[in-house]
């Protein structure tokens, strides 16, 4: 067996599943239709917020929550409370990598997380686009929101610039093409040894798992040949280099590569993870350890200077939303065709809970209610469950999930 298996199996793993739906997406839609496509953005506050600053004092009057009173497209956003990821109860900052899977357990050793729920969408929906997905995250750890079916991480990208290059920018299509032509020899050698494996009479499960796997990688680099020969958008470059408040500089990057991607169709799906580090980071209004600030145990200081961070993130998040509202696209607005998924994987950072999650669905075109509380604890992944079903993936379930119980109305 040659070198090339176990690396194979692991460096592609990450975007295999998603090659073989592009590759079959693209071949069925020849025809453009005119309706705009759908898209969904999941964005996971890893501190999550401060539930009483969060959630309505009046239930179903948005107005009345100190964070969310200043949304400029309150109409078009929906607040539900009680929703809860099960299995989490001793999970602590492990519980982020089931954000988008509901895989209980994340912090024991011998945790093998699933497929998140980007991933699954993206075979759905990547089919026409550049990128099949796109994930983002403030640092480089390795790991973000997305999974792969093998539940390995996916890691995303954390530079602002190189992601905007990556978009947009000029690439060496000769450096490019060499590394597709390399490629193709791993999917040569792959099948060499699925051959010796067939001669010496091997275990079928490992020969039907290299007969799946070069399927992926062959329509992978299908996908990449036919992207090589497409131009990129050209857009100007708008992101911020303000360097006096870098972290708010980074979230607000973010969002605006968000959005561009979204607007030129480079791709349909994304996940940001808004993740911390131990260590300082500067908003208007106070410097501090923002994981540090979390635990602040109900102090009213602390709980001050936590606030400010919490802010600076909505105040992002409010620009972001209107921006989508402000573009004009088929008798409605990019927010109108774009899901977006606000939450986090702590209810109450402060004592590492993970009941009664802060989640916010905006856009997509949904009737929404303003302010949803659930008669009991409900899990998250019913949310998810119904968010597969309303872009197309005829699923039975999810994680937890209990049951398609619509909690989305349009």
């Amino acid at each position: 067996m040659s070198p090339y298996d176990r690396r194979t199996f692991l460096k592609f793993g990450a975007a295999l599943p998603l090659a073989l739906h592009s590759l079959n997406a693209r071949a069925g839609t020849s025809s453009q239709s005119k309706a705009p496509p759908k898209r969904i953005i999941f964005i996971c506050n890893s501190l999550g917020f401060y539930a009483p600053n969060f959630f309505p004092v009046k239930r179903g009057d948005l107005a009345t929550s100190r964070y969310l009173k200043e949304l400029a497209v309150k109409e078009k956003m929906t607040v539900f409370q009680n929703l809860f990821h099960p299995g989490m109860d001793t999970s602590n900052h492990d519980s982020e990598k089931s954000f988008l899977t509901g895989t209980p357990s994340p912090e024991a050793s011998n945790f093998v997380n699933s497929i998140s729920l980007d991933q699954i969408l993206a075979r759905e929906m990547g089919g026409d686009t550049r990128f099949p997905f796109l994930s983002f995250s403030i640092y480089d750890r390795g790991w973000g929101c997305s999974w792969n079916d093998r539940g390995v991480a996916i890691p995303p990208m954390h530079d602002e610039r190189a992601i905007f290059d990556k978009l947009f920018g000029d690439e060496d299509l000769s450096a490019k093409q060499r590394q597709i032509e390399n490629d193709q020899q791993i999917v040569k050698s792959l099948y060499r040894d699925m051959a010796q494996l067939k001669k010496s009479g091997g275990d079928q499960g490992k020969i039907d798992s290299y007969r799946t796997v070069i399927a992926e990688l062959e329509a992978q680099l299908a996908h990449e040949e036919f992207w090589l020969k497409a131009q990129k958008p050209k857009v100007p470059d708008s992101l911020s280099d303000d360097q006096e408040f870098v972290f708010s500089t980074k979230v607000s990057n973010l969002f605006e590569l968000a959005k561009l991607a979204f607007q030129t169709d480079s791709t349909r799906v994304i996940t940001v993870s808004l993740d911390w580090i131990y260590g300082a980071i500067s908003v208007p209004g106070v410097t501090g350890g923002w994981h540090t600030l979390s635990h602040h145990g109900g102090q009213a200081g602390v709980l001050a200077k936590l606030s400010r961070i919490e802010i600076d993130i909505v105040k992002h998040l409010n620009k972001f939303l209107s921006e989508l509202d402000g573009v004009q696209e088929n008798g409605g607005t990019l927010l109108d065709h774009t899901t977006v998924v606000i939450g986090s994987n702590f209810g109450d950072a402060s004592n590492h809970t993970c009941d009664n999650l802060p989640t916010i669905v905006a856009g997509g075109g949904y009737r929404h209610q303003g302010h949803t509380v659930l008669k009991g604890a409900t899990p998250l992944c019913n949310l998810y469950l119904e968010l597969l079903h309303r872009h197309g993936v005829d699923a039975a379930g999810f994680g937890s999930s209990e049951g398609n119980i619509e909690l989305l109305t349009g």
